[in-house]
């Protein structure tokens, strides 16, 4: 007892410590004020850090690299959050810009974390992707009320970390058998927020934070004088076919392709105004440098010219009311379809390495000729389907009666306690993996390979069917 007491001292004293360097924390103390700091939910939220934090800060230490500089992050996330609670009770409730200037420094921090998950892909992606994500739960403390487009603070709080838990989950499964000191920093990551975080809100601003009546309202940052004129920057390149961001067309804007044909018909001038004359010199018939045989290095030329890619652009929409329709997304790990009803289905067609997040409850979800394409969903109400993919995972938040997978070459199914019940069906797949929760609330997941080989023997005037039982020798 009195070494868990002495190790926690000893961190609440290293956090004292940083944090006094911190300029954040000194502006921050000074415009407290004395009254604040001693207030009993900074005291609470103390606490809360001293007991969660330092589990997740002692993991990340072991392991070292790229996953203690994102843990350092998420450290000191949670203490511009402090701040930020210090900074209510004597400030008052702010206006949408001001309260967009007020959580500034803590969207910098959060921008801060998000960088690392992009570029070049670590070898701790995963990692970086829990922590990136995992940081909009402390966005809680913007929520000003039920019109303000937010769910409440201690849901927020739980929404957010499953948003977070896909990629906490790989690491769980990736790390089990090989590091522990992974695994326990995956499993004090999320104590940090459930119930870590989500019992502090709960227990101290069930309804957002609560402003000062009578403190100094928040200023704005002044808006900068207009610069000079400067010339019109040349055009920019065309987007690529790719891009991660559609674009619409400005309907006033030139046009280009056949659209320009188009429009030139449609104006009214002579379709060959504007074209040249050809002369009979010009004819291929008269020409002196062109003759009826096509050389071997110009066909072989022509024929090597590779084609243009048949893939579209890419789409996130919804069609006709009723279906949702996500169509070659490549590379894009932010999806989300949050807006959907029991009513609607989703159909995702073409993606590669991007993931997918369904938050609601939707009739139907299917996946068709994806390749490593992850989607995380709540519920579904007929069937979740799985066709002509490669290397897909899935994780069901909620329940699904029926998961189907056809044709399809390696899927991972994560399925929560209230889908256990569903009913799987497979077909000419291979390399399927069902992972379940743990016996234990804390428990790791539980991996179950689907079977893929068969026997087949007659008996009795039909055939029998068994799966194939490998046993190591």
């Amino acid at each position: 007892m009195e070494e868990k007491l002495i190790q926690r001292l000893e961190s609440a004293v290293a956090r004292l410590e940083s944090l006094s360097t911190s300029g954040l924390r000194q502006s921050g103390l000074s415009e407290a004020g004395d009254g604040a700091p001693v207030d009993p939910s900074i005291l609470a939220f103390d606490d809360f850090l001293g007991q969660y934090m330092s589990r997740v800060t002692a993991a990340g230490e072991k392991i070292g690299g790229k996953v203690l500089e994102v843990t350092k992050i998420v450290e000191e996330a949670f203490g511009v959050l402090k701040e930020l609670l210090i900074k209510v009770k004597q400030t008052q409730k702010p206006d949408q810009a001001g309260l967009a200037e007020f959580l500034k420094p803590l969207n910098e921090v959060i921008i801060k974390a998000t960088a690392l998950t992009e570029g070049r892909r670590s070898d701790f992606f995963n990692h970086l992707k829990t922590a990136a994500d995992s940081l909009s739960a402390l966005a809680w403390i913007a929520y000003t009320g039920k019109d303000c487009g937010m769910s409440m603070p201690i849901a927020h709080v739980e929404e957010s970390w499953q948003m977070a838990e896909f990629y906490s989950n790989k690491i769980l499964v990736e790390y089990r058998s090989k590091d522990p000191n992974h695994v326990e920093w995956a499993k004090a990551l999320k104590e940090l927020y459930l119930p870590g975080l989500r019992d502090y809100v709960k227990s101290h601003y069930p309804l957002g934070p609560v402003w000062s009546s009578t403190g100094k309202a928040v200023t704005t940052a002044p808006a900068k004088a207009p610069a000079p004129r400067a010339p019109a920057p040349p055009p920019p390149p065309p987007a690529s076919l790719f891009s991660s961001e559609s674009s619409q067309a400005s309907s006033s804007g030139p046009k280009q392709g056949m659209a320009a044909v188009f429009q030139e018909i449609n104006s009214g001038k002579p379709a060959t105004s504007g074209l040249k004359k050809v002369t009979d010199d010009m004819k291929t018939k008269n020409r002196a440098d062109r003759t009826g045989v096509v050389g071997a290095g110009e066909k072989e030329t022509r024929t090597s010219t590779p084609s243009f890619s048949k893939a579209g652009p890419p789409k996130l929409e919804l069609q006709m009311g009723r279906k949702w329709v996500v169509e070659n997304q490549i590379g894009r790990k932010n999806l989300v379809i949050d807006d959907c009803d029991a009513k609607q289905s989703v159909y995702i067609f073409g993606c590669k390495d991007s993931v997918l997040q369904v938050q609601g409850k939707v009739n139907n979800i299917t996946v068709d000729k994806c390749t490593k394409m992850g989607v995380v969903f709540t519920d579904v109400v007929a069937a979740f389907e799985i066709v002509n993919c490669n290397g897909v995972e899935v994780q069901c938040q909620g329940s699904a009666p029926t998961i189907s997978v056809d044709n399809t070459a390696g899927c991972q199914l994560y399925l929560s306690k209230d889908a256990l019940a569903t009913s799987i069906t497979t077909a000419k797949s291979s390399e399927i993996n069902v992972l379940v929760p743990g016996s234990q609330p804390d428990g790791d997941w539980v991996e179950h390979a689907l079977p893929q080989q068969y026997v087949h023997l007659f008996k009795d005037g039909r055939f029998e069917t068994t799966p194939v039982s490998h046993s190591g020798g």
